[in-house]
């Protein structure tokens, strides 16, 4: 197996408490980080959420326009109607 060197600038902070947390896991930061790197190949997903500052604000603006379309919109919405909503709204 071909492999190839990462090198990356964190925290110095960030780093020993990274390796503490490796080391009480009992692996070590490579093998740590050749983990994240599998999962997110084998997901093609990052294991976490990525938002913009803007992203709550967004958000609310979303759920004010569903309020105000509830209230002056004679239809009523199921449970399921409303669920599916908010799934779309917060993606």
């Amino acid at each position: 197996m071909d492999q190839s060197i990462i090198s990356v600038r964190v925290d110095s902070n960030d780093k020993k408490a990274f390796e503490t947390f490796c080391d009480k896991t009992g692996m070590n930061v490579s093998t740590a980080i050749n983990m994240f790197i599998k999962a997110v190949l084998r997901e093609q997903i990052l294991p976490f959420d990525i938002k913009t500052d803007d992203y709550d604000d967004y958000i609310s603006k979303k759920l004010a326009e569903a309020e105000k379309e509830m209230k002056t919109s004679s239809k009523r919405y199921t449970h399921e109607e409303v669920m599916e909503g908010i799934r779309k709204i917060i993606g």
